[in-house]
């Protein structure tokens, strides 16, 4: 058996049954759309589409499905007693600007009790960074890393802990 599909002519048991449906050879002269017509609607629809997925992200973000868990798990820590905020220049360095701040900390871990300091120092491109030092009552020193301000990092938050820090002014736990 032979079918017609528009100005095409073949044999049913030649092509794949998918293939075997009838459609016009020439969607423009059966349609009346021009290539122009259609080459439009099929941006449009691209564009659409793009449009769709873009406005599905912004959506996700402003619901927190997008949420930064470190960011989260700092936001719903217990608060400890404050060492206070340093703020460096730059080129300028903990040990030498936050003496006192540190050595807060210091009697903090020789007392057993707990206590937070936030420094915030800018990156070689002058974008801030902020890190949060936690001593935990069981002398646990945690670290928290906000970098979602510098432009030229993953702009996430990242946290590292060390157990009985022995040096506070030069704190270095593995990330």
């Amino acid at each position: 058996m032979r079918a017609k599909t528009g100005l095409l002519v073949h044999a049913d048991n030649d092509m794949p049954k998918q293939l075997q449906q009838v459609r016009p050879a020439h969607p423009a002269r059966t349609t009346g759309q021009s290539r122009a017509r259609r080459r439009c609607v099929a941006a449009v629809s691209v564009r659409a589409r793009l449009a769709a997925v873009a406005a599905t992200s912004l959506l996700a973000a402003g619901c927190g499905m997008l949420d930064d868990p470190v960011k989260d798990r700092w936001e719903s820590r217990t608060e400890f007693s404050s060492c206070g905020e340093v703020s460096l220049a730059q080129g300028e360095e903990m040990q030498k600007q936050a003496v006192r701040e540190i050595d807060c900390l210091r009697r903090a871990l020789e007392s057993g009790e707990s206590a937070e300091l936030k420094i915030t120092h800018p990156t070689v491109e002058g974008d801030p960074i902020r890190e949060y030092y936690r001593l935990t009552p069981q002398g646990r020193l945690e670290v928290y890393t906000d970098s979602t301000d510098d432009h030229y990092s993953d702009q996430k938050w990242s946290f590292a802990e060390c157990y009985t820090p022995e040096w506070l002014a030069e704190i270095s736990c593995d990330q």
